[in-house]
């Protein structure tokens, strides 16, 4: 299976998964949240080591904390961006630079893609800050720290993509395990410092399990897609997870869809076509 193809069913498996937790986060708190799916998603990356090529190396679970760690401090600046700036402007900020900083990066490190190619992921990135959008009335409310914040969290996403890929490409799922045990780990800690509950609200158990599984799974493909393909087009192609996110909310929840969101599907859609381009 191409790159492509696997970045892409990234992409929509992750949004799922943001779907998800997001029913999930309306029943439970946050920290409740991520702890939990996160568990249930080290469970289900756990059951698949023996099923899935590679084998342990110490510099898999070393790249994977690291890469756990980028990614916990990028979701704990986004939740206090999004808690002290406006949703509209910290939330594209975030999956713009997410997708930008592995785009640099792989340019940086020596990849060139074909023209076709760097043309979609310059629209792929365009299309990531239009499905981001959120409506808010309320731009007052942006200060310079929530959008420091919205950058670095965008950098720490961006980070875990990068350094996802820096893992030997014949350790398997092994990455995987050491980014959850270190987020876990990390969260927790915050949690107890912070002494927030991690207690599910009821009937919320299943709905986290399933966000956290589907998250794992996302992030495995991502990571065959990086370990058969280029970081530039892998992680921008993953970076496009809040389209499908959008179109759930549509059609599940009956939530509309604002032009400048259907703009960025319909450019995500495009997106995807140019870098499919052999």
């Amino acid at each position: 299976m191409s790159a492509v193809v696997l970045a892409t069913a990234c992409a929509v498996v992750y949004g799922t998964a943001d779907f998800f937790g997001g029913l999930a986060t309306r029943r439970s708190r946050v920290f409740a949240v991520v702890v939990l799916s996160q568990l249930a998603g080290l469970a289900f990356v756990t059951m698949l080591l023996p099923v899935l090529p590679g084998g342990y190396a110490p510099a898999a679970l070393g790249w994977g904390m690291a890469a756990g760690l980028g990614g916990a401090a990028g979701l704990v600046l986004f939740y206090w961006a999004l808690a002290n700036g406006v949703m509209s402007v910290v939330a594209p900020v975030t999956a713009t630079v997410s997708a930008a900083f592995p785009a640099l990066f792989g340019l940086a490190s020596g990849e060139r893609p074909q023209p076709a190619t760097l043309a979609g992921v310059a629209l792929a990135l365009v299309a990531v800050a239009l499905v981001s959008r959120e409506q808010s009335g309320t731009a007052s409310r942006t200060t310079m720290k929530p959008m420091l914040a919205a950058l670095a969290s965008g950098a720490g996403f961006g980070g875990f993509f990068i350094l996802l890929d820096q893992a030997p490409a014949d350790t398997g799922m092994w990455p995987l395990v050491g980014a959850r045990v270190a987020s876990i780990t990390m969260v927790v800690a915050l949690a107890l410092a912070t002494r927030r509950p991690l207690r599910p609200g009821r009937g919320a158990l299943p709905v986290i399990a399933a966000a956290g599984v589907l998250d794992m799974l996302a992030n495995v493909l991502y990571l065959l897609a990086v370990q058969r393909g280029m970081l530039v087009v892998v992680a921008v192609l993953a970076s496009l997870y809040p389209a499908s996110t959008l179109v759930l909310a549509r059609y599940v929840l009956g939530e509309r869809l604002r032009p400048v969101q259907v703009a960025g599907v319909v450019g995500a859609l495009v997106a995807v076509g140019l870098i499919a381009i052999p």
